[in-house]
């Protein structure tokens, strides 16, 4: 089959990763993106791989009966919310399917509860973090350029577009993160025009104004990041306005970035207005609280209504009693481990980023909790014998490593300490299932339950509960 090739009647069957979907024909797998599972379309293909090809979706013949109407006018083309166009029952349907898959067909794993798929009650305006960039020279969509009415040196404020570092399309509206959210955005870049400042441009490295971030709590408060490649009088007096148009910024900050790439943690960041954090509340399941600081730079999961239910469940399967020692691998800025402590002896987290620990620290701080322990570093040179007697040995585990999953010395370690239950909590099913392959030679996985975190996405969260063999 030669590039360029136009095949129709492919069947679209499934929900892939990173926003793609795969249809089948005679046999053969495609990849593509922007249709959705029942849909049947014609492909124009660009990639010939063994076993799968890839190209465009250029016509929907028939539509699926599970398409409904994307609420964003930019949905085509964001990235961000690529399943949009698809029955959330659905989206659900097909992640539980994906995490189940990906279990049985990398993990081996055959015997096993699997509970039901915990779907957002809230599937918009869930987003407490977004992140826009300023661009000097907006990416224009193809119907844009059709018309041949535009100006070809418009600024922009809004999202990359997957896959390029400069080009960006411009958001009137989004619909992840609370409605106000918009207001203050499109305030920033009508009155940075009204200003004359000047927005970045990646190629030429030009530009004052670079990113803006807000995040915000469910108390309806607000913090703002501006990344500015300098600070002038001109900037002083954008925040001003902005301070002025919305009293419920109760924090803004303005970090200084001179580099090449976005990334703004390394980088010196001033109060500008109100407090340094926001902060978050969680109600535990015995109906007590817990308060989270946000900073600045701080991560923190960016669904707080799911990740309260998230940090329930991890809570209930971890069966605490009080009289146990629990280790929190990854553990961030503590928030499952200070969430579980008031039913444990003694918790002990352990994070790779020492910004993150310092936010740990603080956050057992302010909730009076005294029986968290924190240390930083990298977790295979942590996690050792040596630690772990020093330390005690853990009744039960926490794990919640990045997308890559756990590395090979530390789930040796893991096996080699045995406690006497984890709960394995991970972003990609797929690197999950390859570490429970390797913890299968001691331990039963119990039961798995997939969360969804991120509606309209590709991305989901599973958690697994494991007994060490013979307890």
């Amino acid at each position: 089959m030669k590039k360029g090739t136009l095949i129709e009647g492919i069947e679209i069957v499934d929900l892939g990763a990173k926003g793609k979907v795969i249809g089948k024909k005679d046999g053969q797998a495609f990849l593509t993106k922007g249709v959705i599972p029942g849909d049947i379309v014609s492909i124009l293909v660009r990639k010939n791989k063994k076993g799968m090809k890839e190209g465009v979706a250029k016509r929907i013949e028939k539509p699926s009966a599970d398409r409904v109407e994307a609420r964003c006018a930019h949905q085509k083309y964001c990235g961000g919310c690529s399943w949009q166009e698809l029955d959330y029952a659905k989206q659900i349907e097909y992640k539980e399917r994906n995490v189940l898959q990906q279990l049985r067909r990398i993990g081996g794993l055959t015997e096993f509860t699997a509970e039901p798929i915990m779907g957002a009650e809230k599937i918009y305006g869930y987003r407490n973090k977004m992140e826009f960039t300023f661009i000097q020279e907006r990416w224009l969509t193809p119907e844009e350029i059709s018309t041949g009415d535009v100006i070809p040196k418009d600024q922009g404020l809004g999202f990359h577009v997957p896959g390029r570092f400069d080009w960006v399309l411009h958001i009137d509206e989004c619909h992840l993160q609370e409605s106000e959210h918009n207001a203050m955005r499109n305030f920033l870049f009508t009155e940075a025009q009204k200003l004359e400042l000047s927005f970045y441009h990646p190629r030429l490295k030009e530009g004052i104004l670079r990113n803006a971030v807000l995040r915000n709590n469910r108390k309806g408060e607000w913090m703002v990041l501006m990344i500015v490649k300098e600070q002038t009088a001109e900037v002083d007096s954008l925040y001003k306005k902005m301070l002025e148009q919305f009293p419920n910024i109760l924090s803004l900050w303005s970090i200084i970035n001179t580099k090449v790439n976005d990334t703004f943690t390394d980088c010196p960041a001033t109060l500008i207005h109100g407090d340094a954090n926001l902060t978050e509340t969680f109600t535990r399941p015995d109906g007590g609280t817990l308060d989270y600081l946000i900073g600045p730079k701080s991560f923190f999961q960016t669904n707080s209504h799911q990740a309260e239910r998230l940090y329930s469940l991890i809570h209930d399967w971890a069966g605490l009693s009080g009289d146990e020692l629990v280790y929190d691998l990854y553990t961030g800025t503590g928030s499952i481990a200070l969430y579980l402590a008031n039913k444990a002896r003694k918790v002990v987290g352990i994070e790779y980023v020492p910004e993150a620990i310092a936010d740990a620290e603080e956050n057992a701080r302010i909730n009076e909790v005294t029986n968290c322990d924190f240390y930083a570093g990298d977790m295979r040179e942590i996690l050792t014998e040596i630690f772990v007697a020093e330390h005690g040995t853990p009744d039960v585990l926490i794990t919640d490593p990045p997308r890559a999953g756990m590395h090979g010395d530390v789930v040796q370690c893991i096996l080699s300490v045995s406690p006497k239950r984890i709960v394995y909590v991970s972003c990609d099913p797929a690197t999950q299932a390859r570490d429970l392959a390797l913890l299968k030679v001691k331990y039963d996985v119990i039961k798995t339950r997939a969360v969804d975190m991120f509606p309209h996405t590709s991305h989901v969260e599973n958690v697994a509960l494991l007994t060490l063999r013979g307890e």
